[in-house]
């Protein structure tokens, strides 16, 4: 075979390309949620408080690049930047600097991006972060993911194609001739993940992204929202093509630009994987230096589209920044950053399924949402101090409160789940009632709503409202007599051994009852009854 490097076009349309492996390394962009801006004294938009500015007004002099405007390190920036490093395994740098990367375009007002290229606040990290499958779902696993660096920049600001809502209706129906540069996101702390060129599937990188964006909130580095662009992923894709000789070739990298979802990245990557090997026959361009282009995400077409030839490092014309001096990081400022870190969302995850045994996807939902987490913690400490018999038990029994009545709550208000207003200890007692079976599941959801609505002492609740299991064997009995006439034809078939139907006779057992029936003592007497 000829080497694939030098092949014709009829050659390398009649290779035999026997098998693909996927290369992908990450660019994580993190805009840090920072009062003020990571150069400048003008706020950020990636801080809660100053999210809804209008268009062009968090700038200043330094933002706006006015003559004599020098910028001023914010220290703020730099603690979150190193938290989340070392949380993603990296060490610390001695030294860190900043260096000027030279690039002209409309939302870059000085004409170059403060970044770091050789001293970067991170690197040499290994990440852990739970593994998840083609439809998000946990697997139980940890994948590690070597982190090159992390360094610290500013951001540049938009370049708007439609009136921003707060001009559009002054103006119906106008429309654009140019473009609207707006500098609010212009110098906004924004720290650069960048990992090793590791990751063998979209499922990794989509693991490794959704983790990352976890560790971050749980540090109050950033307010996580996607959609406001506070986390961006730019995976760098290529594949080694395998061919029936052993030879093998790989194409070029692709650096798919400022996705914000985590199905846009998943997308990405599976549509490079699945169209490199056909562009490699096209062009027979293969991997080296020069060859990396850039590419956006099309999600109607589901396809990347091109956009420009990547530029290498020299293209930027790096120097250091003459205006900030180098930053020298200390071991005991270092030890304080850790000191200060909490439980990390991996370990979290770990902790739940290990040691509480919560299935992957509760304690996935949990361990990424710290606010949850914390009342979650605090109410199965109280479960078992008002009741319930193991910690296993409980946790399940808050667990599902939280995450089947409260997620149900939470959607028909229109809120976080946090944002219910519950209240740990009031959680916790109505858990540990639940564990011990003093409550069906369709008390425990009622109570779940008035605590919702601002009620406390679920025990209390449920004496008053007669909603404590009933366990006498003679009203049990009455009660499944009533379910069983209510459903005649439920009863016949799960007496001829289908049992599927018993669900419909609980279901009705559960009617009669108000609720009070125990339903898996009613299920048992049902058998009994039946069969």
């Amino acid at each position: 075979m000829t080497d694939p490097a030098a092949m014709t076009r009829a050659e390398r349309e009649a290779a035999n390309i026997v098998a693909v492996r996927l290369i992908v390394g990450m660019e994580i962009h993190v805009e840090l949620a920072t009062r003020r801006k990571v150069f400048a004294s003008a706020p950020s938009p990636a801080h809660r408080d100053f999210a809804d500015a209008a268009p062009n007004t968090l700038t200043d002099p330094v933002v706006l690049a006015l003559p004599g405007a020098l910028p001023v390190v914010n220290e703020r920036a730099i603690e979150l930047a190193a938290g989340v490093g070392l949380a993603l395994g990296c060490r610390l740098a001695e030294v860190t600097r900043f260096d000027r990367k030279s690039y002209a375009y409309p939302d870059l007002p000085k004409g170059y991006q403060i970044s770091q290229l050789g001293l970067p606040v991170c690197f040499d990290g290994l990440a852990r972060v739970p593994r998840l499958d083609a439809h998000a779902k946990p697997t139980g696993a940890v994948v590690e993911v070597p982190i090159a660096r992390a360094h610290l920049e500013e951001d540049a600001g938009k370049l708007l194609h439609e009136l921003p809502a707060e001009l559009a209706h002054l103006h119906p129906g106008a429309r654009l001739a140019g473009l609207i540069v707006d500098l609010n996101r212009a110098g906004a702390a924004l720290l650069e993940i960048v990992t090793a060129p590791t990751l063998v599937s979209a499922d990794e990188a989509v693991s490794l992204a959704r983790g990352v964006r976890a560790i971050a909130r749980a540090l109050g580095a950033s307010e996580g929202v996607l959609e406001a662009g506070h986390i961006r992923f730019e995976p760098n894709i290529n594949t080694e093509l395998t061919f029936d000789t052993g030879r093998t070739v790989r194409t070029p990298i692709v650096e798919v630009k400022n996705l914000n979802s985590f199905k846009a990245l998943r997308g990405s990557i599976e549509a490079e994987l699945r169209d490199q090997p056909d562009r490699w026959r096209e062009t027979g361009l293969a991997f080296a230096p020069g060859t990396k282009t850039t590419r956006g995400w099309d999600d109607e077409r589901a396809r990347t589209t091109p956009q420009r030839d990547k530029e290498e490092a020299d293209d930027y014309r790096y120097f250091p920044d003459p205006d900030l001096v180098p930053i020298r990081l200390t071991r005991a400022w270092g030890d304080r950053v850790r000191d200060a870190l909490p439980e990390l969302p991996c370990a979290r995850f770990e902790r739940y399924t290990r040691e509480l045994g919560l299935e992957g996807e509760p304690a996935l939902a949990l361990s990424e949402e710290p606010a949850l987490a914390a009342l979650f913690d605090e109410a199965v400490r109280i479960a078992l101090e008002t009741g319930a018999s193991r910690a296993e038990s409980a946790a399940r029994a808050v667990a599902n409160l939280l995450l089947q009545s409260g997620a149900r709550l939470a959607n028909e208000r229109g809120v976080p789940l946090d944002a219910l207003g519950l209240d740990a200890h009031d959680l916790g007692q109505l858990g540990a009632m639940r564990e011990q079976g003093e409550l069906s599941a369709q008390t425990s959801d009622q109570l779940m709503t008035r605590l919702a609505s601002g009620e406390r002492h679920p025990r209390e609740l449920a004496e008053a409202g007669g909603m404590l299991t009933v366990r006498d064997a003679g009203q049990l009995d009455e009660w499944c007599d009533a379910g069983i006439a209510a459903e005649p034809q439920a009863a016949s078939e799960f007496g001829a051994g289908n049992d599927k139907a018993v669900g419909r006779l609980i279901a009705a057992v559960m009617r009669a009852s108000a609720g009070q029936a125990d339903a898996k003592a009613a299920r048992d007497a049902v058998t009994r009854k039946l069969r």
